[in-house]
């Protein structure tokens, strides 16, 4: 798979189109409005999708910056390889910024 194809072309007809069965988005803002007034969470609700998203992220800009191979343990909040990265999760706050 490469992007949205199936390389080689030819397995793409082996394989033909997905089947739709995830329900059509009225947009993001209506489905948070809709979310905020009670109605169905919203297709990108945070504890369900955004909030793994950016951990994914985060931790990918962490390994960038070390440069490293990080083994992340999620439980706990912690590189188990890399005491280093482990610094970059929670940076002490420069003087006069603290919350």
């Amino acid at each position: 798979m490469y992007g949205d194809q199936i390389i080689p072309a030819t397995k793409a007809k082996d394989v033909g189109a997905p089947p739709r069965v995830l329900p059509r988005s009225p947009g993001h803002y209506v489905e948070w409005i809709q979310a905020c007034k009670g109605g169905a969470s919203a297709g990108s609700n945070f504890v369900d999708h955004a909030a793994h998203l950016a951990e994914v992220v985060l931790l990918g800009n962490i390994a960038i910056r070390t440069k490293e191979k990080l083994l992340w343990d999620g439980p706990n909040l912690r590189f188990t390889n890399s005491e280093a990265a482990n610094q970059l999760i929670n940076p002490p706050y420069r003087s006069g910024w603290s919350v």
